[in-house]
């Protein structure tokens, strides 16, 4: 691999890593408008596994709009990224898949204007495939798949000392 190749494919790899970041922050904050933005036009996401539903980026950012939009704190911390580009047959590189783990904190708002404390806490697997357009590396399909949940009102086990 020549120099050039390999910076090419440093700058793709921060491009894919930058676009899942993208993809968490804007579920966090309630953007979407910038949701949506970050998929090609027939981009689709499933959040069936999570109870939620399988469709068009603006389908699926309308279903997250409203189940999550009781909960003024969400976290989506996003790790274990693993990349792969080409994954198609006779693939320039114009592709990549990301698979990586996440967990993501949840709560309401405290009461009286006090910060919100996470009452519900999910896991799980989220494989994201990707495709360079002429705007950027734009998402193609986003799949969750929890793993686990604990749900409000479950309380932990106390801390010993």
């Amino acid at each position: 691999m020549t120099q050039r190749a390999e910076l090419a494919t440093v700058r793709d790899r921060l491009a894919v890593d930058g676009l899942v970041t993208e993809y968490a922050v804007a579920v966090d904050d309630g953007d979407w408008e910038a949701y949506r933005g970050l998929f090609t036009p027939d981009g689709r996401a499933d959040h069936r596994s999570a109870g939620g539903i399988e469709g068009s980026a603006r389908a699926v950012a309308g279903w997250l709009a409203e189940s999550l939009g009781s909960f003024s704190v969400r976290q989506h911390l996003i790790v274990n990224r693993r990349v792969r580009f080409g994954i198609r047959e006779q693939d320039t590189g114009d592709t990549a898949r990301v698979q990586a783990d996440y967990v993501n904190p949840m709560g309401r708002a405290g009461r009286n204007g006090a910060s919100a404390v996470p009452d519900f806490v999910c896991g799980g697997r989220c494989a994201f495939a990707m495709l360079r357009t002429d705007d950027g590396w734009r998402l193609s399909e986003v799949v969750v798949r929890e793993k686990w949940r604990r749900p409000p009102d479950r309380r932990a086990a106390p801390v010993i000392d």
